[in-house]
């Protein structure tokens, strides 16, 4: 059915940082010094 559309439909993909959303004194910080995540870093980096 074409028309005016009535309903407000939110974004289906919205940004996300998750560097802004965990607080800077957060035990997962302190582990990620000593975890290797740059290959999923990498991976993830076009979604971003």
């Amino acid at each position: 059915m074409m028309g005016e559309r009535r309903v407000v439909q939110e974004p289906l993909f919205y940004g996300f940082n998750l560097e802004r959303h965990v607080p800077a004194d957060h035990l997962l910080r302190s582990i990620d010094r000593f975890v290797d995540l740059s290959g999923l870093r990498e991976q993830l980096a076009p979604a971003t």
